[in-house]
C-alpha cells in the first residue's frame, strides 16, 4: 500500500501567545490526521518543539504600539514578502494565521493574490467588534474561516458580513483543571504569608512600555490603599524578559511584593488572592478563570490614545466583552492614577456588594467560556484538517453553522 502524502500546513504566528497557541493546535492535528504533517512557518520555541521550524526568529515581530513598530517598519515588511514567498514556494493544503493581524494579515492578503487556491484559516478573530469594524467584511477576500476564542465574536461576524465563524474556545479552557488542582497553600508557605494576611496580587504588564507606564500609579495606589486598610502583602508575578525593570521600579513602592515566575506560581498566587490590580489584556481572563475579584487599568502610548474615540466597544476588558456589561472596574489613561485605583481596589479588599457583583461575574464567566463540549485545540484541528483535506461535507456544515443555519 502507498504511503500517504503528507498533509501540508504553514503557521504563523507574530508573538509567544501565538506561538502557544500553534503549538497546541500542532498537537491536536496530529492526533487528528490520518496523513503525516509536514510543517513550515514562523513561530517560537513552542511550535518548534512541535516540529514547525522558524523562517526567522519570532522577537522580530514581537512589537506592541505604533511607538515601537515604526522604527521596525522595513524590517518588517522585508519579513512579510519573505514570509509570502515561502507559502508560495511549499505550496500547503492550507495557511493558518496565529493572531497578531498587522502581521499575518498583511501575509494573507499577499498569499490571496498570488495563490487563491490556498484555504487560509485565522486563529483568533481581530477585535473588530471593538475598534475598526469595517476591517471584518474585508477579510472575507483573504480569509475563509475565522476560529474565534471569544463566545460573542461569531454574531459580531455575522452582523459585520465578515467571514464565515466558529467559535473553538478559548485556549485557557484547556488549562482549568490544571488551575484547580494549583496547591495555593504550598505557594503561601513558601513566601512566608501568614493565613490571616490579606493577598492583593499586582499585574503590571508583560510588555516594557506597560510596566514602564504603570508601575508609578500602581505604587501609588498601594500607598493609599495600605493607608486605608492596614498592612497586606503583594505578590507579583514577573515574566523574565521585564522582571529587571520592575525590580528597578520596586525601589519606590511603599511595600516589597514578593515577585514569583511560572505559570504555576502566577496561578497559585491568584488562588491567594483577595483582589487584583492588574493592566489590561488576557491576564483579566485568567484572573476571572480563577475566581479573583480586579481592577483593570491600562496607560496607552500617546498616540493609540488620542485614537480612543475610535473605540465602539463598551470595554477594553475581556470578562467584561464576555458578560457584556461592566461587571469588572476599568481605569484608563487619565483616569489610571494612584486615587482612582486605589478607591476601585477598597471594596473589593473589604467586602461588600461590590466585591459578590463580581464574585458572581467570574462565575458567569467560566459559564460562557465553557459553553463548547469540546477542547478548544481539538475542534480547531477539525475545521483546519476540514480545509486543508477539502472535506465537502465539512466545509458545507462549518458554512451553514457560521451563518445560524
Amino acid at each position: 500500500m502507498p504511503a500517504l502524502r503528507p498533509l501540508k500546513l504553514f503557521l504563523i504566528a507574530g508573538e509567544h501567545s501565538g506561538d502557544a497557541l500553534g503549538a497546541k493546535l500542532i498537537e491536536a492535528l496530529r492526533a487528528q490526521s490520518a496523513r503525516p504533517l509536514e510543517l513550515q512557518g514562523i513561530g517560537g520555541e513552542l511550535m518548534q518543539e512541535q516540529g514547525c521550524p522558524s523562517l526567522f526568529p519570532l522577537s522580530e515581530l514581537a512589537v506592541m504600539s505604533l511607538v515601537d513598530v515604526l522604527p521596525r517598519l522595513p524590517n518588517i515588511w522585508r519579513r512579510i514578502r519573505q514570509a509570502v514567498d515561502a507559502v508560495i514556494a511549499q505550496a500547503p493544503d492550507a495557511l493558518v494565521i496565529l493572531d497578531s493581524p498587522e502581521f499575518t494579515h498583511q501575509v494573507a492578503k499577499r498569499v490571496r493574490r498570488r495563490a487563491p487556491q490556498i484555504p487560509i484559516v485565522d486563529y483568533v478573530s481581530p477585535s473588530v467588534w471593538a475598534w475598526r469594524p469595517g476591517r471584518a467584511r474585508k477579510m472575507r477576500r483573504y480569509v475563509d474561516h475565522i476560529l474565534a476564542i471569544l463566545p460573542f465574536e461569531p454574531d459580531a461576524h455575522r452582523r459585520l458580513g465578515g467571514p464565515a465563524c466558529s467559535y473553538v474556545g478559548h485556549p485557557l479552557v484547556e488549562k482549568l483543571d490544571w488551575m484547580r488542582n494549583l496547591d495555593a497553600e504550598a505557594l503561601r508557605g513558601r513566601l512566608g504569608i501568614a493565613k490571616d494576611r490579606t493577598v492583593l496580587v499586582v499585574l503590571p504588564g508583560s510588555r516594557t512600555s506597560e510596566v514602564k507606564r504603570l508601575m508609578a500609579p500602581f505604587g501609588d495606589a498601594l500607598r493609599l490603599l495600605q493607608a486605608e486598610v492596614g498592612p497586606f502583602e503583594v505578590i507579583l508575578p514577573a515574566v523574565t524578559s521585564v522582571r529587571p525593570l520592575i525590580e528597578e521600579r520596586l525601589k519606590a513602592w511603599p511595600v516589597a511584593p514578593h515577585i514569583v515566575s511560572g505559570e504555576a506560581d502566577k496561578f497559585a498566587a491568584f488562588k491567594l488572592a483577595r483582589a487584583a490590580l492588574a493592566a489590561s489584556g488576557t491576564v483579566t481572563l485568567e484572573l476571572a478563570l480563577a475566581g479573583t475579584p480586579m481592577v483593570v487599568a491600562y496607560r496607552a502610548d500617546p498616540i493609540a490614545s488620542s485614537l480612543r474615540f475610535l473605540l465602539i466597544a463598551h470595554s477594553v476588558v475581556l470578562p467584561n466583552l464576555i458578560l457584556g456589561e461592566n461587571v469588572f472596574t476599568e481605569l484608563l489613561n487619565k483616569d489610571c492614577n494612584g486615587g482612582a485605583l486605589s478607591q476601585a481596589l477598597l471594596p473589593l479588599m473589604r467586602g461588600g456588594l461590590e466585591r459578590d457583583e463580581q464574585l458572581a461575574g467570574v462565575a458567569s464567566v467560566l459559564e460562557c467560556v465553557r459553553e463548547t463540549d469540546e477542547a478548544p485545540s481539538a475542534k480547531a484541528a477539525r475545521i483546519v484538517l476540514a480545509y486543508a483535506e477539502q472535506d465537502s461535507a465539512a466545509l458545507v456544515a462549518l458554512q451553514r453553522a457560521s451563518i445560524g443555519i
